[in-house]
């Protein structure tokens, strides 16, 4: 350290202005370092936070004290330091510093600890400071000492990379060449091959500075990294790394080598993959010696006692076997070049099939191909009439393409290669596919655009896309090898038929949900939209335009709730933009847009979509739809007409539907063969509001008998999807409101309820729970159409008349009066409590049991819910797995009526107790309360019961 100690004061306190000084250039020198600069930026701050401090001890006359000297000689010196740290994180070569960037956190950190330390034992107190300062300074103090300084995660990532390569000691090119770019990119190096290149020198020079520092322990350690960096061969030009390995190749010969006698595992005497080594030193393939394990315990070769544990890796053999390989695989590449220009057919498949298991097992044997000038062959083996050799051929190369762009370079410059390419586009399938992935991969280097962009080339590459039967792994693959980025390009292209084509292998492939989705975030909709806006271009284009733009629509609909929503139409004016266009085109684009608007109501933003529908009067515009001929564009139509209507305002409803409309709705159903068409005409139905003109003109409809007749025959409906039973259903439950009893008549004639209570053992949750607010609105009725008789016995001798309904007290028939009773709807409605999962299913359920107890119905209808065991289910109900608060306070009250019964309270108070303590602790307050007045009913029964036994 600088000797501070015995300087006078006057001295002192010129050194503190000079740290002060060097304070403030630290906080600007620091923006600069290359690494690590968020580190550096805290450290800076932290002393920057020093500085009040610092300069009231530059204007104060304070008293002499070591821990003040102590304080000042320690910045003094630490603050040198940072600044040399900060110069070398700016000027050094980047590379060296990105592998040291551990020891400059650390170095950061320990200047930080420090300065904590000796500020830490200065007496704030003593001094004549401010106390603002002071209390700034005490918290300083305690942030630096907890202060954590580390790599980022991207960094750490890259240097763990590089521990392991140091540690496998035989990694490949690629990993060498990723980890090079990684590090590369990190540090703000280009990842030019030039500009690596100048890097990487570079980053040996400092190397060797260090050697000259005499530096040797970071020199040797720094040569570790070099060894595995130099494997690297991206920073090479292609001549130089085609010299390199020329040079290596021909050292080796042309002589396949044995393999060692070492490399043979004792059990299967075959060469090893994964060697592994026992404590004495013997060597078995892994697989082998495990198998061996699991029946014996002894080593098969000293029988000495050995388990799985005491197996380690032989990295220094399977290093030696994987070059003996590698070295073997040079030489065989070498050989086949020559048997494929001079075999016949059989001979070139069977090279081909073995140069493609060897591309297919390491990237480094596609650059030995590439090394060995293989390219220009197989460019001509594409002339060949035999199919199967073109296929393997297209394979090689389009693996090679992948590999990187000098391959693509090479390729797009063999003569006629781009010419012979696009011709395999008119092969059968198999070949045309790999044709256009060969092309969509070569387009993906910039200098070989030129080469492959004639407009036929293009042209014949959109039109393949098209027309070919791919399947959704094609598709996804084409999307995920760029092809969308070509086919957005082309589809503003000013040609027309280039348009079409584009267009047309767009349509194909966004069929799958994936690559809609992909074409979205690639904003492939606006150009679409401008295409269908603009009037003068042909009908088909536009057709195929609103399909495409309709499979994207489809595609924003979710499955998955936590995905992220992939909006479709963002702004207002597209979304009334292209509804307006319905006005204006033809049935095959009318058809696409209402798809459009159907998949949009079903995706996360369908309020915003329904909204704004209304605002450009969808509605009247869906009933005329209804009317037309063309029966696809009229179930889009009606299909759209069912999604609006359910959230829809009931009152524009009642404003746009007459008794036509009504009437179309109900002769779809009856005449349309599409079954998702009638699905949505039941739940338009569904959706009519409630008012007595629309049900007069429902029960006025002559259609209306005829298509429920065909709906509900028991066959036919049970063979139904959940789905479509659910809109009949639910249709069923408007024409059965109170409000209207001669439409329920006119229903209940057909005979629905023998097949709603079919419907109620073997429908779906929401199939249930519709048949349960049928069922309700029906029973409800029931009381003012039972029959009453009266039964004096002046007329007791004449002929015996009907039983009179135990509920109802009148005579009661399903039809006449929708008796529940007389229909066998009890029990099953009781099945449905036991049973069912679905909270609302049982609330349905529930309610059409209680119609029974209404009114002055209490004591026979009680009785009737306890013979069918109701009762006991209706408490049990209480404990439901997925509890509703609503229908939890439905039973409650039920039972609170039942209760009023002493029979009842006496029978089933036992068993509701407990069920009511629990909603006096855990319910809400409206559930606490209906709860607690129950139980203070039953205390007494409870009480009695107990006291007698």
């Amino acid at each position: 350290m600088d000797a501070v100690a015995n300087l006078p004061m006057d001295t002192i306190m010129e050194v503190v202005s000079q740290v002060i000084e060097v304070i403030i250039e630290l906080g600007v020198a620091s923006k600069n370092v290359i690494i690590e600069k968020k580190s550096f930026a805290q450290l800076s701050s932290y002393l920057h936070k020093l500085v009040p401090l610092l300069s009231e001890l530059g204007r104060k006359d304070l008293c002499d004290s070591d821990s003040l000297r102590n304080v000042v000689e320690t910045l003094n010196h630490q603050t040198k330091v940072a600044k040399q740290l900060i110069r070398d994180c700016s000027d050094r070569n980047r590379f060296y510093l990105f592998v040291n960037s551990r020891s400059i956190t650390k170095r950061i950190g320990d200047i930080t600890q420090e300065i904590s330390r000796v500020m830490s034992c200065l007496s704030l107190a003593s001094l004549d400071i401010s106390s603002s300062t002071r209390d700034d300074i005490d918290q300083l103090v305690n942030k630096m000492k907890n202060a954590e300084f580390k790599a980022a995660v991207a960094e750490e990532e890259i240097l763990e990379k590089i521990e392991f390569g140091i540690h496998q000691r035989n990694v490949d090119r690629t990993f060498a060449n990723n980890l090079l770019v990684s590090i590369a990119k990190a540090v703000g190096v280009s990842t030019d091959r030039t500009a690596l290149k100048r890097e990487f020198e570079e980053f040996k020079n400092e190397i060797e500075n260090l050697r000259l520092q005499k530096s040797h322990a970071e020199a040797m350690q720094m040569d570790q990294i070099i060894a595995l960096l130099v494997r690297a061969d991206i920073a090479l030009s292609f001549e130089d790394r085609e010299n390199k390995y020329l040079i290596e190749r021909k050292s080796l010969g042309m002589q396949l080598l044995e393999p060692l006698m070492t490399f043979n595992c004792p059990i299967t005497k075959e060469v090893m993959v994964d060697p592994v080594e026992t404590p004495l030193g013997y060597t078995f393939e892994r697989s082998s010696i495990e198998k061996w394990l699991a029946d014996n315990t002894m080593c098969p070769l000293t029988s000495t006692p050995l388990d799985s544990s005491m197996l380690r890796p032989n990295k220094t053999l399977r290093q030696s076997i994987e070059e003996w390989h590698e070295r073997n695989t040079m030489i065989v590449l070498a050989s086949l070049k020559s048997r494929l220009s001079s075999g016949g057919q059989d001979e070139v498949r069977v090279c081909l099939k073995q140069l493609l298991d060897l591309c297919e097992q390491r990237e480094i044997h596609l650059k030995w191909l590439i090394l060995e000038d293989y390219i220009p062959t197989l460019i001509e083996l594409l002339c060949v009439k035999d199919p199967s050799i073109r296929n393997q051929t297209l394979q090689i190369l389009c693996l090679m393409a992948k590999y990187n762009d000098d391959a693509k370079e090479i390729i797009a410059k063999v003569e006629n290669a781009i010419k012979y390419i696009v011709r395999s586009l008119g092969k059968q399938i198999g070949e045309g596919k790999l044709a256009v992935a060969l092309l969509l991969e070569l387009s993906k280097c910039e200098s070989v655009r030129d080469y492959i962009g004639p407009d036929h080339v293009q042209m014949a590459m959109a039109k393949t896309l098209w027309e070919m039967e791919l399947t959704n792994h094609n598709k996804s693959s084409l999307v995920e090898d760029g092809v969308l980025d070509l086919l957005l390009l082309l589809v503003s292209h000013d040609d027309v038929e280039m348009k079409i084509v584009a267009v047309g292998a767009l349509l194909n492939l966004s069929t799958l949900k994936k690559n809609g989705q992909e074409a979205i975030k690639k904003n492939a909709v606006r150009p679409l939209l401008d295409i269908l806006h603009h009037q003068t271009l042909s009908q088909r284009l536009s057709e195929l335009v609103s399909a495409i733009i309709a499979n994207l629509a489809l595609s924003t609909i979710q499955e998955d709730s936590a995905a992220i929503p992939v909006p479709l139409l963002e702004s207002d004016e597209d979304i009334i933009g292209l509804y307006s266009l319905i006005n204006f085109t033809g049935p095959g684009v009318q058809q696409n847009i209402l798809r459009v608007f159907h998949a949009m109501c079903l995706s996360p933003s369908s309020v915003i979509i329904k909204s704004k529908l209304r605002q450009c009067s969808a509605l009247p515009m869906l009933l005329r739809l209804c009317e037309v001929d063309d029966s696809i564009l009229r179930a889009n139509a009606v299909k759209l007409l069912c999604c609006l209507t359910k959230d829809d305002d009931k009152a524009q409803i009642l404003e746009h539907m007459t008794q036509s409309s009504v009437e179309v709705l109900l002769v779809i159903i009856r005449i349309s063969k599409d079954e998702e068409e009638i699905s949505s005409a039941l739940g338009t139905i569904a959706n009519l509001p409630e008012s007595a003109q629309i049900s007069e003109w429902l029960l006025e409809s002559h259609n209306l008998t005829s298509c429920l007749s065909s709906l509900f025959h028991s066959k036919n409906i049970r063979s139904r999807k959940n789905q479509f039973t659910e809109s009949v259903v639910g249709a069923i439950c408007r024409l059965t409101i109170e409000a209207n009893v001669e439409l329920q008549k006119k229903v209940v004639e057909i005979g629905i309820i023998d097949n709603l209570l079919l419907l109620l053992e073997t429908g779906s949750s929401l199939t249930r729970m519709k048949v349960g607010v049928s069922l309700t609105q029906l029973s409800l009725s029931s009381p003012a159409l039972s029959l009453q008789i009266s039964r004096h016995p002046l007329f007791c001798c004449f002929s015996s008349l009907p039983e009179s309904c135990l509920v109802h007290r009148g005579i009661c028939t399903v039809v006449t009066s929708f008796c529940l009773l007389e229909a066998g709807a009890v029990k099953p409605l009781v099945q449905v409590l036991r049973e069912e999962p679905n909270p609302e299913a049982c609330e349905a359920a529930l309610d059409a049991l209680l119609t029974l107890i209404d009114g002055e119905s209490l004591q026979n209808g009680c009785k009737v819910l306890e013979e069918a065991n109701a009762i006991t289910e209706i408490i049990k109900l209480i404990s439901h797995p997925s509890p509703c608060t609503r229908l939890q306070e439905k039973i409650l009250s039920s039972l609170e009526r039942i209760f009023r019964i002493s029979e009842y309270k006496q029978k089933y108070g036992q068993l509701t107790h407990g069920y009511l303590v629990d909603l006096t602790r855990i319910g809400n307050s409206n559930l606490r309360s209906l709860a607690a007045r129950i139980l203070a009913r039953l205390n007494n029964v409870l009480h009695d019961q107990s006291s007698f036994f």
